[in-house]
């Protein structure tokens, strides 16, 4: 799996070296050095993976965070010589996934973000929900043992409310990650082939949460 990791660091010596050693982890990496290139950027491209300094050129990474929360649940972490509690909670408040300050540990730096994909999902070959199972790395999936027969965006919705289990995943969020930012539909297209997933499956586990998006039930 092709995991892609956006890196949001007006430093770019700093910047460098952190590319090159996640790259040299297995991680495709993107930066960018000022907030409104970062805000384009996750508009147009999708990441499972955010690292934000706060202190940036353009747009802060407080408001890019904000932002980004609007279109997607993917882990954020926070990279900043920003020490101070009152950093740390905003940044929490605004939904931040973790928080490390500058000079770090590259070691335990990497630590930081294999926990994020472990808690999101994002490294396991297949996730297991009830009687569902998504084969990550084969792009299939399995209800009761009897493989889904699923489109390429039906499939890609199942996964991303598996990777999300427990929590919403908005319309924009879905019309977002799915389809890109640059499509020229609306949400029509995700309830469209909502429904053909839902006739698709052996039973309706997908839940809806009217005028907010979608997820999986407790139990399926």
């Amino acid at each position: 799996m092709n995991i892609k990791i956006l890196i949001v660091e007006d430093d770019e010596s700093l910047g460098d070296i952190v590319k090159k050693f996640l790259v040299k982890e297995g991680y495709s990496v993107d930066i960018c050095t000022d907030g409104d290139a970062a805000l384009e950027q996750i508009y147009n491209k999708n990441y499972h993976l955010l690292i934000l300094d706060i202190m940036l050129p353009g747009i802060s990474g407080h408001e890019l965070l904000k932002e980004y929360r609007k279109i997607s649940e993917t882990p954020v972490l926070m990279m900043t010589a920003l020490d101070d509690d009152d950093n740390e909670i905003k940044a929490f408040t605004n939904e931040a996934d973790d928080y490390i300050t500058k000079p770090f540990s590259m070691q335990v730096f990497l630590k930081h973000i294999e926990a994020l994909f472990r808690r999101s999902g994002i490294l396991k070959k297949e996730l297991r929900i009830g009687k569902l199972t998504v084969y990550t790395e084969a792009y299939r999936a399995e209800y009761a043992g009897s493989e889904l027969t699923l489109a390429p965006k039906e499939y890609d919705i199942l996964l991303l409310l598996a990777q999300n289990n427990g929590r919403v995943i908005t319309h924009e969020t879905l019309l977002t990650r799915i389809w890109g930012f640059d499509f020229e539909g609306n949400e029509g297209i995700v309830h469209a082939t909502m429904n053909r997933l839902r006739n698709k499956l052996p039973t309706n586990f997908i839940k809806t949460v009217k005028g907010v998006g979608y997820c999986l039930e407790e139990t399926i």
